[in-house]
C-alpha cells in the first residue's frame, strides 16, 4: 500500500492514507451518501460500493470485499498482488451467500486484471478466480458472456504458470464434456471482445499513455495480439461443428480487415506464430472462408516459407501444408518458381538454419502435395530439390548435431523412395537419383564420420531392402526388371567408389572406417530404425552353415573395442525370415567383399599397410567365411607344414582359414615393432570361426601357444574371451587345457623369481606376464575358473612362496621386488573370487599378506605404498572369505583359525613395542569389522575366544610384569608387606618392547570393543575377564614412579583407540565384574586390591556396590597377604562403623601373639598394618584404644626387645622383623598426628628413644637402602623424627603446660640435637653418592623427603654452632669463621642437586644463616677504605660461584628465548631443578642483603654491577614470571583484591607436590618482589638503560602487580615505623602514596614532601617542597636535590633514604662542608665523607668523586684550583 519504495516504520501498524479511507469508509455505516469509485475502462464508470445501505444491492457485499475489491483498482503492484491473494483467502473462508455478493462486481475487475502487466497478479488473478468459483459455482451463469472472452485469452497467456491457472479454474467450472457447450453459450461475445483487440485496440487504447512508459504499453499491447489470436484458435477447436456456420459472418469481417493479414509479417515471432497456428485453425474448420481468401492467405503463408524463427516455424510449416491441402489453387496466387521454390532451396542448402528437426519431417509430405504443373520439367526440380538438400549436410551445425543429421538423412531417403516410386522406369530419373544423388551422397559421408552418426548406413540399408523385397514380390513385368536395374546400378557405383577409397596406399583413415561400417550394416540390416533414436549395434549372420555367427564389434581407427560387447547372435536356423539376406544383395556384396579384401591383403604384403590390415580385421569380423580367406591367400603355397605335427598340418591344407592363420597372421602378431594388435587378435577369432569343431580349435591353440605365440598375444585372447560369450565358447577346451595350464605355472615361476635369480627380461614382458597371472586369477566365467582349478593352486602356492620370503629384504629391495605385482594378482583374484572358489592355498596367501600388515616397517622392510596395497589386498580376501555362501564358519577357513593363533602368539611373546602393537590394533580392527559383516553372527565371538589366553597363561603374563609398581604403595602406606619380592626388574634391552600383559590385554581389549558396538554377546565370561586384565595393566602403569616414555606412550595410545574402562562398561554388561575383581583381590591381594580403590576412586563404581562385597568382616580373618591387602585399600571408602569392626578383630589379636607370630601376616604385623590404614584416615577419635595400642607396643618392647630394630646393622634382618617395625613406626607417627589427649612422661620417653635409636639404625645403614624395605624402614624412621619435630616447633604456652615438665627442654638439649647430629652428616653422604637417578619420585630416594623435611626445624643456634668436616676452598675470600665456611662450602653446591627435597632444605637452613653473616663483613669494613677507586665487595663467596655455575646452566635453558615470551619448565624435569636452585640461591642472597648495612649494601650491589648478575636475573625473571600472577582460585567477592604470587608468600613445602606447576612461576615473582624492594635502584638503572622492548613489557608488567604491593608496604612500613630521628617527624599518606618529612633544628623548619610513581620503584621518586622557614633559596635546593639522589640511587626502603638526607644536613650543621663535586657531604652512593684535600686551596672531596673527576675529564687537576692533585 502506499509508495512502492517506501519503508513502513517499524511499529506503525496503520495502513497508507488511501487503504485507511477506504477501511473507514467501510466501517462508518449510513453516515456518507453512496461512494462511487472511478475504474480506468474506457466503456463505462467501475462501480464499487462503498457502504452498506447505499443502495438495496449493496448490502449484499461484505464490508472486507469491498475494502479489498478497493485494492484491487490501485497501480501499485505489490498493492493488487497482496489484494488478490486476500481476495483468493476470503473467496475460501467466507459463506457462499458473502462471496456472491461480490460476483456483480468482479467480472469488471477481472477483465482489467488478467491482462495486467506483471506476470505474479495474472497468476494471482486465475487463481482467485477458481477459488471464487469453486465457492459460488453455477450463480457464476449470468457474468459468463463478460468473462470468458478473456478467460480465453488468460489460458494463452504467454507466462505458462499464469495460462496453467487459467485453465485449472476452466476445469474446475466447465468438465471436458461441458466445455464446448460454456463456449458456444458465449460465442458472439467471445470474439467481439478479440476482435476488438485484434482490429481497434492500439498500445495507446489498452494502456495510460501518460503513466505507462512506452516499453510497458508495447509488451502489453503484443502480449494481447498474441493472446487473442490463440484464443480466436482456441474458440475454432472447441466450438462443436453445428455453431460454426453461425460465425462465420463474424470472421468474415475480420478476414476482410488487412490489418489481420499484416500480422503474419509482425516483427514479433509471438504474434507471426500465434498468427499462423489461427489459419491452420480456421483452414481445417472453415475451409469454405479460407478459399474465399486464397489470395490472401496462400501469399500470407507460401511467401513466408523461409522464416527461421524457432517460435514461428512449426507453426508456419503446419499452415503450409494446411493451405496445400485447403486450398487447391494456391499456385495461381503466388509465383513458386520465383518466389517459394527458390526460398525452400535457400533454407534446406542452409540445413534448415538450426530448425533441420522441425522443418525437414514436412519435406515429404509438401512434395507429395506439389502438383506436377508446378514440378515440370521433373528432373531438374528433383535434381535441384535433392542437391540442396544434400548440401545441408556439409553446414557445421548439422555434422555436430546427430538429431539434425538425422533428421536430414531421414528426409533424403523418403524423399528418394517416393520420387523413386513416382518415377519408376524413367531411366534419367532413377539415372539421377542413383547416381548424381545416392551414391554422391554416400561418398561424402564416407569421408566425414560425423555423418556416419546420422543412422545413414540403416537408411540405405532399408532403403535396398524395400527395393529387394519389392522386386521379389511385385509380380509385374515391369517393376521388378526395372528395380533390379536400379540395384545392380547401385551396386555397380558403390563398389567403384569403396574400391577408389581402399586402393590407394595411404588410405584415409575415415574413409576406411566408413566402408567398413557400411558393409558390417549391409550385411545384417536392423529392423527397428523408426524406434531407435540413438545409433544400436547391429549383428551379421554369416551365409556358412558351418560357422559360428560372430557379434558385432565397433573398432575404432586405432583398433580397439570402442565398448563392451554383446552376446551373440543366435544360430543361423533360429534366425528370422527378415535377417535372411536376399539374393539380389547376397552376391554383388560378396563380390565387394572379396575384391577389397583382395586390395587390402595386396596392399598389406607390399607395403605392410597398417589401414588396410585394420580394415581386414573388421571386415572379416562380419565376413569370416572359407571364400573370403582364399582370397586372401591368393596364390601362395604352403611353406609351414613341414616343421608341424600332422593334424595341425592336415588341417592347414584342408581349411584356408587355418592356412592364412599360421602364413600370414602369426607373422604379424609377432612383429617387434608392433604396438597395437587387438585388431589381429580378431582376425584369429575369425579364422578359429572357420574351423569345424573344438577339438580343431583347441589343436590350433596349443600349437600356437607352445611354439608360436608371445604373451602380450595370449593375453589379447584370454581378454576377447573374457569380454565375449561367443568367443569364449571357441576356446574354452584350450583355456582349461593343459598346455596352456603348465605354461602359465612356469610364467609364474619365472616372475616370482626375477629378483633372486636377477634374469635379463624387458620390462614390457615382465609386465605382460603380470597382467597374465592377474587375468586369468581374477576372471571367471559361470562361476568358474578361466583356466584349470589345479593349475590356479599351483600359481597361487608360488605367489605365497615369494611373499614369504619379502620380509628378509631390505626396504630398498622390496620397492624393486615382485611384492607390489603379487598384491596386484592377488587383490584382483579376492575381490573377483567367489565364496565356493577359495582355494586352502589362497588361505595361505591371504594369511602371509595379513601377517605383513600387521607387523611394524621394522620388521617387515616394505615401503609405505607396499603396504597399503596388502592391507587392500588382505580385506579383499577377508571379504571374500565372510560371505561366502552357506554355512562357511571359522572351522572351515584355515585363515581365521592361523590368524588367531599367530594374534596370540605375537602379543605373548614381549617382542612387541607401541609401534608394532599400534599397527597390530590396526589390522585387528580391520579385521573384525569384516568379520562383523558375515551373516554368521557367532564368528566374531569365537575369534576373540580362540585369541584369549588361559588362566594359567594371564597368570605367568601377570608374573611377568617387573614389580617395581609396588614402590609407591609401599612409601604412601596403601598396601603393607614383609617379605622381599623385588626380584623382576626393568632389563636394558627390553626398555621399548612392551610386557606380554600389556600387549595381550591391549588386544583383547580393542577386539571387544568392536564386538560391544555391534552388541555381540561372549560367551564364559570372557568380557569380564579381559576388561580386569586391562585394569589390571593400567594400574600397573599408573602405580610406576617414573614410568619410561614407551608405557606413557601405551597409555596414550589407549586412550586414543577409545580403549577405557568406561567405553567397555558402558557397551556391554558387566554385572560380574566387580565380583571377579574382589575374589582375585582377596586370593593375590597386591594390584587387584588397588584397582577396586581405583574404581571407587574415580566413581566408576558406588559404594553401595562395593557395600555388599565386605558386608561379613569375619570373613577376612584369619587375615592372609589378600584379604590384608584388600581391607587396606578399602580403608579410606569406609564408614566409622565399618572401621571399628575391622578394629574390634584386630585389637585382641595384637594382644595375643608370641614372639615368633608378632611377624607374620596373620599376628602382629597383619592385624597393626590394618589398624595403621584405619588410623591412617584420620577417622578413629577413641584416645583409649590409641593410648590402648600404645601400651601394647611398650609390652612388646619389654617382652621381645630384640625385634626391635635399635641401632643395629640391617643386613642380617629379616623382612619380616623389618615389616613389623615399619608398622610399629609408622603407628607412632600416625599416633603424634591423631591423639589429642596428653601422654605421660614414660610414653613420651619410649617414642623419643625409640625415634631416636631408629634414626640411628637408619644413619648406619644407608649403604643398604637399595634394598626396598630399608628404604621404607629410613623413610618412616625420617618421618616420625618430622612428626616429633613438628610436634615440638607448633608447641605454644598453652600447651606446653598439658606436657611433663622436662620434655622441652630435654627435646631442646638432648634429642633435637640428636636427630639432626644424625641426619645432616646422613645428608651430605647420601648426596655425595654418585646416583644413576636423582629424581624426587624416584624409589631410590624416598627417604630423602622426610629426612630433607626434618632438617628444615633444625634451630639456627644449631646450625652456627654445629662442626662439619672442614670443606674449604683455596683461594676463596671470605671473614667468615672456618666453621661457618665450611657449612656454606657444604651446603650451597646442594642447591644444584637434582632432587627437589634437597634443594628445599638447603635453602631452608642456609636462610636461617644468611642474617648472620654481613656482621662478619661490618666488622672488616675498615679495610675497604677510601683508597680504592669504587670499592666492592661480594657476598658469600660459595653462593657466587654456586650462582655463577647456576648462570651458565640457566643460559642453556632459557638464553635462547626472547624477554617477554613465557617459559613453562616441566615439574621435576632437569631443567626445573636448575632454574629453582637458581631462584632460591637469590633468594639467599637477597636476604642476604636486605640484613646488610647501607654500607655493605653499596659495596655488594657494586659487586653485582660489576658481574651484571642482576641484569640476568631479571631477564630470566621476564621469561619465568607468568603474564597473569594470579592464584586461579581466587574468583572471589569482586570488591576484594585478587591474590597474586606478588601479595601471597611462597609456600616451600618437601612434602605437598599438587602446586608444583606454580612453584617455578610463583618462586619467580617472590624473586622480582624482593629484588624491587631490596635492590630498586639497581632494577632502576636496568630498566631504563634496557631496549624499548623490554622497558615496555617491564614497565607495564610491574605497574600492574607490584608498584600497587610495593607502594602500600613501603608507606606501610613508614606509619608503623619505630625508628625515632632527633629534630626530624615523618608521616604517610597511603591513598595519595606520599610521605612527608618535618625537619626542624633551632629556627630553621624544612618540610619536604616525597611522592612515590604509579609505576614504583621503576620511575624517579619526585621530592616537593613544603615549608622551609631560615633556608636560603639555593641552599634549599642543594638539599632536595640530595633527598632526591638518596633515593632514587639507595638500595633501601624511603626511610633509609630520609635517615641518610637527615645526616648529610646534621653534619652540615656540624660544620662539615659538602664536596665540592656532588655538593654533598655523605656521598650518594657509599655513604662517605669528603676526606681527600687538595693541598693547594685544603677543599675536602669524596675519593669516589676524584676517581670519576679524573677518569672523565683525563686529568689530574683539582676541580676547584686547577693545580696538579697530590
Amino acid at each position: 500500500m502506499g509508495g512502492k519504495n517506501k519503508q513502513r516504520t517499524k511499529g506503525n501498524l496503520r495502513p497508507s492514507n488511501s487503504g485507511r479511507a477506504a477501511e473507514l469508509l467501510a466501517k462508518e455505516q449510513g453516515t456518507v451518501p453512496g461512494f462511487i469509485g472511478f475504474g480506468t475502462f474506457q466503456s463505462d464508470l467501475g462501480y464499487v460500493p462503498a457502504i452498506q445501505g447505499a443502495e438495496e444491492i449493496d448490502s449484499l457485499v461484505d464490508s472486507d470485499f469491498r475494502m479489498v475489491l478497493r485494492k484491487l483498482s490501485k497501480k501499485d503492484v505489490t498493492t493488487k498482488l497482496k489484494a488478490m491473494q486476500e481476495f483468493g483467502t476470503m473467496c475460501t473462508e467466507r459463506d457462499t451467500e458473502i462471496v456472491k455478493g461480490v460476483l456483480p462486481y468482479w467480472p469488471r475487475i477481472f477483465c482489467k486484471i488478467s491482462l495486467d502487466h506483471d506476470r505474479r497478479v495474472r497468476e494471482a488473478t486465475q487463481q482467485a478466480f477458481e477459488k471464487l468459483i469453486l465457492k459460488v459455482k453455477k450463480h457464476l451463469a449470468p457474468y459468463l458472456k463478460t468473462v470468458m472472452g478473456y478467460w480465453l485469452m488468460a489460458q494463452c497467456d504467454a507466462y505458462a504458470p499464469a495460462a496453467s491457472a487459467a485453465k485449472d479454474a476452466f476445469e474446475a467450472a466447465f468438465p471436458p464434456s461441458k466445455q464446448p457447450e460454456a463456449i458456444a453459450f458465449c460465442k458472439d461475445e467471445v470474439i467481439s471482445v478479440l476482435q476488438d483487440h485484434l482490429i481497434r485496440e492500439t498500445p495507446d487504447t489498452l494502456s495510460d499513455p501518460q503513466t505507462v512508459p512506452e516499453e510497458e504499453r508495447d509488451a502489453k499491447f503484443f502480449r494481447v495480439v498474441t493472446c487473442s489470436l490463440l484464443a480466436l484458435k482456441k474458440l475454432l477447436c472447441l466450438l462443436p461443428d453445428n455453431e460454426l456456420d453461425s460465425l462465420e459472418e463474424k470472421f468474415k469481417s475480420l478476414l476482410s480487415q488487412n490489418k489481420f493479414w499484416k500480422y503474419g509479417k509482425h516483427s514479433i515471432p509471438q504474434i507471426r506464430s500465434a498468427y499462423f497456428e489461427l489459419v491452420s485453425a480456421l483452414c481445417q474448420r472453415i475451409p469454405r472462408l479460407m478459399k474465399d481468401e486464397a489470395s490472401k492467405v496462400s501469399s500470407s503463408v507460401l511467401l513466408s516459407i523461409d522464416d527461421s524463427d524457432p517460435i514461428v516455424c512449426p507453426a508456419l510449416w503446419e499452415a503450409v501444408l494446411y493451405t496445400l491441402t485447403t486450398i487447391k489453387d494456391c499456385w495461381l496466387h503466388v509465383n513458386a518458381k520465383k518466389s517459394v521454390f527458390p526460398k525452400l532451396s535457400a533454407v534446406l542448402r542452409e540445413g534448415g538454419r538450426g530448425l533441420a528437426t522441425v522443418i525437414y519431417p514436412y519435406l515429404l509430405p509438401f512434395i507429395s502435395k506439389l502438383p506436377q504443373s508446378i514440378t515440370a520439367p521433373k528432373l531438374d526440380f528433383f535434381k535441384n530439390f535433392l542437391t540442396s538438400l544434400i548440401a545441408g549436410l556439409s553446414t557445421e551445425r548439422i555434422k555436430t548435431s546427430f538429431s539434425e543429421c538425422s533428421a536430414v538423412v531421414c528426409a533424403f531417403f523418403e524423399c528418394l523412395r517416393f520420387i523413386m516410386q513416382q518415377n519408376l522406369g524413367e531411366e534419367e530419373i532413377e539415372e539421377m537419383l542413383i547416381n548424381d544423388q545416392l551414391i554422391p551422397f554416400i561418398d561424402e559421408v564416407l569421408k566425414d564420420p560425423r555423418l556416419q552418426d546420422g543412422q545413414l548406413f540403416d537408411h540405405l540399408a532399408e532403403t535396398l531392402s524395400s527395393w529387394e523385397t519389392k522386386a521379389d514380390m511385385e509380380k509385374d513385368d515391369k517393376i521388378a526388371p526395372n528395380l533390379e536395374k536400379v540395384l545392380l546400378n547401385f551396386w555397380e557405383r558403390l563398389s567403384e567408389i569403396c574400391a577408389v577409397k581402399i586402393d590407394e596406399p595411404e588410405a584415409d583413415l575415415k574413409s576406411v572406417w566408413g566402408v567398413s561400417s557400411l558393409l558390417q550394416v549391409l550385411q545384417k540390416p536392423k529392423s527397428s530404425l523408426k524406434s531407435s533414436k540413438k545409433f544400436v549395434r547391429v549383428r551379421f549372420a554369416d551365409e556358412m552353415p558351418e560357422s559360428n555367427k560372430e557379434n558385432e564389434k565397433c573398432v575404432s581407427s586405432e583398433g580397439e573395442n570402442s565398448e563392451g560387447s554383446e552376446l551373440m547372435a543366435e544360430p543361423p536356423a533360429s534366425h528370422h525370415r527378415s535377417d535372411i539376406i536376399s539374393p539380389l544383395r547376397k552376391k554383388p556384396l560378396e563380390d565387394l567383399v572379396c575384391r577389397l579384401a583382395e586390395m587390402s591383403i595386396n596392399y598389406v604384403n607390399d607395403q605392410k599397410s597398417e589401414q588396410h590390415l585394420r580394415f581386414l580385421s573388421t571386415l572379416l569380423i562380419s565376413f569370416s567365411s572359407t571364400q573370403v580367406f582364399k582370397v586372401l591367400l591368393g596364390d601362395e603355397k604352403e611353406r609351414i607344414i613341414k616343421s608341424k605335427p600332422l593334424e595341425i598340418a592336415t588341417l592347414i591344407q584342408r581349411n584356408p582359414a587355418v592356412q592364412f592363420l599360421y602364413q600370414k597372421l602369426i607373422g604379424w602378431l609377432n612383429e617387434e615393432q608392433r604396438k597395437e594388435a587387438s585388431f589381429l587378435v580378431d582376425i584369429l577369432y575369425s579364422a578359429l570361426c572357420c574351423c569345424d569343431n573344438n577339438k580343431e580349435r583347441k589343436d590350433v591353440l596349443d600349437n600356437l601357444t607352445e611354439v608360436d605365440l608371445k604373451w602380450n598375444s595370449v593375453v589379447q585372447i584370454i581378454e576377447k574371451a573374457c569380454s565375449s560369450s561367443d568367443k569364449h565358447a571357441l576356446v574354452i577346451p584350450w583355456l582349461k587345457g593343459d598346455v596352456l595350464g603348465e605354461k602359465l605355472v612356469t610364467l609364474a615361476d619365472h616372475l616370482c623369481n626375477k629378483d633372486l635369480e636377477s634374469t635379463v627380461s624387458s620390462e614390457s614382458h615382465f609386465s605382460e606376464g603380470w597382467t597374465l597371472l592377474s587375468l586369468v586369477l581374477s576372471q571367471h566365467v559361470k562361476n568358474d575358473y578361466l583356466i584349470g582349478e589345479v593349475y590356479v593352486e599351483r600359481i597361487i602356492v608360488k605367489l605365497h612362496e615369494t611373499l614369504s620370503k619379502a620380509t628378509k629384504l631390505s626396504e630398498a629391495e622390496n620397492n624393486d621386488s615382485s611384492v607390489s605385482f603379487i598384491c596386484d594378482v592377488a587383490f584382483h583374484y579376492f575381490s573377483s573370487a567367489k565364496g565356493c572358489l577359495l582355494l586352502p592355498s589362497s588361505e595361505d596367501l591371504l594369511l602371509t599378506v595379513f601377517q605383513l600388515c600387521a607387523q611394524s616397517k621394522e620388521k617387515t622392510h616394505l615401503p609405505d605404498f607396499l603396504i597399503c596395497k596388502l592391507k587392500n589386498t588382505w580385506l579383499s580376501g577377508v571379504n571374500l572369505l565372510v560371505h561366502q555362501t552357506g554355512s562357511t564358519t571359522d572351522k572351515q577357513s584355515t585363515f581365521l583359525h592361523l590368524s588367531a593363533l599367530w594374534l596370540k602368539n605375537q602379543v605373548q611373546s614381549s617382542s612387541l613395542d607401541i609401534k608394532s602393537l599400534q599397527c597390530l590394533l590396526s589390522a585387528v580392527d580391520d579385521l573384525l569389522n569384516k568379520l562383523l559383516e558375515s551373516d554368521a553372527t557367532s564368528l566374531l565371538g569365537v575369534y576373540i575366544g580362540s585369541v584369549m589366553p588361559n588362566n594359567n597363561e594371564w597368570e605367568k603374563m601377570r608374573q611377568s610384569l617387573p614389580i617395581q609398581w609396588l614402590h609407591r604403595p609401599l612409601l604412601e602406606g596403601r598396601l603393607s608387606l614383609n617379605y622381599e619380592c623385588f626380584k623382576t626388574d626393568f632389563k636394558e634391552e627390553d626398555t621399548k618392547k612392551l610386557p606380554s600383559h600389556l600387549c595381550t590385554s591391549a588386544l583383547l581389549s580393542k577386539m571387544i570393543l568392536v564386538a560391544l558396538k555391534k552388541e555381540i554377546v561372549l560367551e564364559n565370561n570372557e568380557l569380564e575377564k579381559i576388561i580386569a586384565e586391562l585394569l589390571y595393566s593400567l594400574q600397573w602403569c599408573e602405580e610406576l614412579d617414573n614410568p619410561p616414555i614407551f608405557l606413557t606412550g601405551f597409555c596414550e595410545m589407549l586412550q586414543k583407540m577409545n580403549i577405557t574402562y568406561d567405553n567397555l562398561c558402558g557397551l556391554g554388561n558387566t554385572s560380574g565384574l566387580l565380583q571377579l575383581l574382589f575374589n582375585r583381590s582377596r586370593e593375590h591381594g597386591t594390584l587387584w586390591s588397588l584397582i577396586i580403590a581405583k574404581l571407587i576412586l574415580s566413581r566408576s563404581v558406588s559404594s553401595e556396590e562395593v557395600k555388599r562385597h565386605y558386608r561379613r568382616k569375619e570373613g577376612f580373618f584369619p587375615l592372609t597377604e589378600g584379604n590384608m591387602h584388600t581391607i587396606q585399600s578399602l580403608c579410606p571408602f569406609l564408614s566409622k562403623e565399618d572401621k571399628k569392626e575391622f578394629i574390634a578383630q584386630c585389637i585382641p589379636a595384637l594382644l595375643a601373639w608370641t614372639e615368633e607370630d608378632l611377624c607374620s601376616t596373620n599376628g602382629g604385623f597383619g592385624h597393626l598394618a590394618i589398624f595403621n590404614s584405619c588410623l591412617q584416615t584420620g577417622s578413629i577419635d577413641d584416645g583409649e584404644l590409641l593410648h590402648g595400642i600404645l601400651k601394647i607396643l611398650i609390652c612388646w618392647k619389654k617382652d621381645h626387645e630384640d625385634i626391635f630394630l635399635f641401632s643395629c646393622n640391617l643386613s642380617e634382618v629379616s623382612p619380616e622383623i623389618l615389616g613389623v617395625n615399619i608398622e610399629i613406626i609408622r603407628f607412632l607417627s600416625l599416633f603424634l598426628k591423631y591423639c589429642s589427649s596428653p601422654l605421660a612422661e614414660s610414653e613420651w620417653d619410649f617414642i623419643m628413644c625409640s625415634m631416636l635409636a631408629w634414626l640411628e639404625t637408619t644413619s648406619e645403614n644407608h649403604a643398604l637402602y637399595s634394598v626396598p624395605l630399608v628404604q621404607l624402614f629410613a623413610c618412616v624412621s625420617c618421618d616420625l623424627a618430622c612428626e616429633l619435630s613438628a610436634f615440638f616447633d607448633s608447641t605454644t604456652r598453652d600447651t606446653i603446660g598439658a606436657l611433663p615438665v622436662n620434655l622441652i627442654s630435654e627435646w631442646k638439649e638432648f634429642f633435637s640435637q640428636g636427630i639432626h647430629s644424625l641426619l645432616l652428616p646422613l645428608l651430605v653422604t647420601v648426596t655425595a653418592g654418585e646416583s644413576k637417578d636423582t629424581s624426587e619420585t624416584s624409589f631410590q630416594n624416598a627417604m630423602l623427603k622426610p629426612m630433607c623435611e626434618t632438617l628444615t626445624y633444625i634451630p639456627k643456634d644449631q646450625l652456627l654452632s654445629y662442626k662439619l668436616p672442614a670443606r674449604l676452598v683455596a683461594g676463596q675470600k671470605t671473614n667468615l669463621p672456618e666453621h661457618l665456611q665450611t657449612l656454606l662450602n657444604t651446603l650451597a653446591p646442594l642447591l644444584l642437586f637434582r632432587a627437589r627435597p634437597v634443594q628445599i632444605a638447603v635453602y631452608h637452613m642456609l636462610y636461617k644463616l644468611m642474617p648472620e653473616l654481613p656482621q662478619y663483613d661490618q666488622d672488616n669494613l675498615k679495610s675497604y677504605g677510601d683508597e680504592e677507586e669504587e670499592p666492592a665487595l661480594s657476598p658469600p663467596a660459595a653462593l657466587m660461584s654456586l650462582l655463577s655455575t647456576q648462570e651458565d646452566l640457566l643460559e642453556n635453558v632459557l638464553g635462547c628465548v626472547p624477554v617477554g615470551q613465557i617459559v613453562t619448565i616441566k615439574p621435576l624435569s632437569e631443567d626445573f631443578c636448575y632454574v629453582l636452585g637458581y631462584l632460591l640461591t637469590w633468594k639467599l642472597i637477597l636476604t642476604f642483603f636486605k640484613a646488610s648495612s647501607s654500607q655493605l649494601r653499596a659495596l655488594y650491589s657494586m659487586y653485582l654491577r660489576k658481574t651484571k648478575s642482576l641484569n640476568k636475573l631479571l631477564y630470566h625473571l621476564f621469561r619465568l614470571m607468568p603474564e597473569n600472577p594470579t592464584y586461579a582460585e581466587t574468583i572471589e567477592l569482586s570488591n576484594k583484591e585478587p591474590k597474586t604470587f606478588f601479595t601471597e608468600e611462597l609456600q616451600l613445602s618437601i612434602r605437598e607436590t599438587t602446586t608444583l606447576p606454580y612453584h617455578v612461576p610463583h618462586l619467580a615473582c617472590s624473586v622480582y618482589h624482593m629484588t624491587l624492594k631490596d635492590l630498586p635502584a639497581m632494577v632502576r638503572l636496568w630498566w631504563n638503560s634496557s631496549e624499548k622492548r623490554v622497558f615496555n613489557i617491564v614497565d607495564r608488567f610491574t605497574s600492574k602487580y607490584v608498584s600497587n604491593v610495593l607502594s602500600f608496604q613501603e608507606i606501610s612500613s613508614v606509619q608503623t615505623s619505630t625508628q625515632l630521628f632527633n629534630g626530624m617527624t615523618v608521616k604517610a599518606r597511603a591513598t595519595t602514596r606520599e610521605v612527608m618529612a618535618t625537619y626542624s633544628i633551632e629556627d630553621i623548619v624544612i618540610e619536604l614532601i616525597i611522592q612515590l610513581p604509579s609505576n614504583y620503584p621503576l620511575g624517579s621518586i619526585t621530592v616537593e617542597s613544603g615549608k622551609r622557614v631560615g633556608v636560603a633559596v639555593q641552599q634549599w635546593r642543594n638539599w632536595m636535590l640530595q633527598l632526591s639522589t638518596y633515593l632514587t640511587h639507595q638500595n633501601g626502603s624511603i626511610m633509609e633514604g630520609l635517615a641518610l638526607w637527615k645526616n648529610n644536613v646534621d653534619k652540615r650543621f656540624e660544620g662539615v662542608e659538602d664536596c665540592m663535586i656532588c655538593f654533598s657531604v655523605i656521598h650518594g652512593f657509599n655513604y662517605s665523607l669528603p676526606k681527600k684535600a687538595c693541598r693547594t686551596c685544603k677543599k675536602k672531596f669524596h675519593s669516589a668523586c676524584l676517581y670519576k673527576w679524573f677518569t672523565s675529564s683525563n686529568k689530574s687537576t683539582c676541580p676547584l684550583c686547577r693545580e696538579t692533585f697530590f
